[in-house]
């Protein structure tokens, strides 16, 4: 996977601009995943957290979706 938190800070914007543009899903979802987004990268910038692998971010940003959903 990609180290995406590596990139700089408006790669990383273009970049989730990309992936959002590809998603078809509802605007909550939507919204889920932008916020999601800006907290990993508010907390790497802080160096509360580390680069994540792009591949992993997914998977738990998806997780979180579902969970939210059969909530």
């Amino acid at each position: 996977g990609i180290a995406a938190m590596q990139l700089a800070p408006a790669e990383r914007a273009h970049l989730a601009e990309r992936l959002l543009v590809s998603l078809d899903e509802d605007d909550e979802i939507l919204a889920a995943w932008v916020a999601e987004a800006e907290r990993r990268g508010d907390a790497f910038d802080r160096g509360e957290m580390g680069a994540i692998d792009f591949d992993e971010a997914i998977a738990q940003a998806r997780a979180r979706i579902t969970n939210r959903r059969a909530a």
